[in-house]
């Protein structure tokens, strides 16, 4: 009977840790639904199944890198490494001449399109992903009036356009944000910013876009590369002949001036 006495006594001190352990778990439930999952788990015991990006069950969350709201103009490699940034395409004319012209020099650039061109020449934009230049996200509609826009509207333009270029790149990730014409807003830089995408502004306007002639595109360079090294070309919005004869010159006289190539900072003030 002494047996007896001592395993009942046995059975009734484990149904009580067990009672005290589910006590514990309902308790971490009522609380905190993911602390639950580990309430009570024996030493070494894995978390329940299910949770995504841990099993395989679910993709697991990607949550923007934190960048700066402030405005970028520096390049990553400092000294006398340029940035140069293409704006306004992909546009399937001028688009392929300055690839063309930048795998010959070796220059990887920044290329800031426009959502719905991207949307409309998917091809070409994964080709610019390919050869290992990056993307920047230059709105929906191009509208330089856009910082006396509502800060929806603002919104809609940066984060519609992200998706569009992201989508026809086949997913890969735009890392800028430039205003068109510059029209930045603090609200525009911090929907950017929050997106995971660095702000971006230029040092150098070879006004190109205004079709000024070749020379003058080249001299403008020259000239204002003194400003800093962020330098701005177009390859959508017209007739960018001028733009790629006058690349063509550019990036063989930077390197003569002992000037490399680099992409803008976007984790640094």
């Amino acid at each position: 009977m002494g047996e007896k006495r001592k395993y009942t006594t046995h059975i009734a001190v484990v149904a009580s840790a067990i009672g005290l352990s589910l006590a514990a778990w309902g308790a971490a439930a009522l609380t905190d639904p993911e602390a639950a999952a580990g309430a009570g788990a024996a030493p070494g015991a894995s978390a329940p199944a299910g949770r995504e990006g841990e099993t395989g069950k679910g993709p697991a969350q990607v949550h923007p890198e934190k960048v700066p709201e402030g405005i970028a103009h520096a390049a990553e490699a400092g000294g006398k490494a340029v940035n140069i940034t293409i704006d306004d395409g992909p546009d399937p004319r001028w688009t392929p001449k300055m690839l063309d012209i930048l795998k010959e020099n070796d220059v990887k650039a920044v290329f800031c399109m426009v959502g719905p061109r991207a949307q409309e020449h998917p091809r070409l934009v994964r080709r610019i992903v390919a050869e290992g230049h990056k993307l920047c996200d230059h709105t929906m509609d191009h509208d330089t009036s856009m910082d006396k826009k509502s800060v929806a509207y603002q919104k809609r333009q940066i984060l519609d356009a992200k998706k569009m270029i992201e989508d026809a790149a086949g997913g890969a990730k735009v890392e800028y944000y430039r205003a068109p014409g510059g029209a930045f807003t603090p609200d525009s830089r911090r929907i950017a910013a929050a997106a995971g995408m660095r702000p971006l502004g230029w040092n150098v306007d070879t006004k190109d876009f205004e079709r000024p002639g070749t020379a003058s595109i080249v001299r403008t360079v020259k000239n204002e590369l003194s400003n800093g090294p962020t330098i701005l070309f177009h390859d959508g919005g017209g007739d960018r002949a001028q733009t790629v004869a006058a690349l063509d010159q550019v990036l063989p006289w930077l390197k003569q001036q002992g000037r490399t190539f680099s992409f803008p900072v976007r984790t640094t003030p």
